[in-house]
């Protein structure tokens, strides 16, 4: 890279840094949102409670909570598979 390149660069990180600063700045004051909970839809039987959004959020953060477990399994594998890379290697190097 040229001294012209990095300047500018290095002028942009400053912008896009200072940009999401300023974005985020009126967010950190703002209070928590809180939602309500769900209205009765019309034809429900009697003595049934609606679910809070609360326990929905509850319910779905359970499926994703193990998706994010199974979108990190590479990482927790490759003490293994750095073992078997030479051999992997020296395989993929025979034709």
């Amino acid at each position: 890279m040229t001294k012209t390149q990095r300047m500018l660069a290095a002028l942009a990180l400053a912008g896009a840094t200072a940009g999401f600063a300023a974005a985020t700045a009126p967010v950190a004051s703002a209070a928590p949102i809180t939602l309500p909970d769900l209205p009765v839809a019309p034809g429900t039987p009697e003595g049934a409670t609606p679910r809070s959004v609360q326990e929905i959020g509850a319910k779905v953060s359970e499926p994703l909570q193990q998706l994010n477990q199974l979108m990190t399994l590479p990482d927790q594998l490759s003490p293994l598979t750095d073992t078997v890379a030479p051999v992997t290697n020296l395989a993929t190097g025979i034709e």
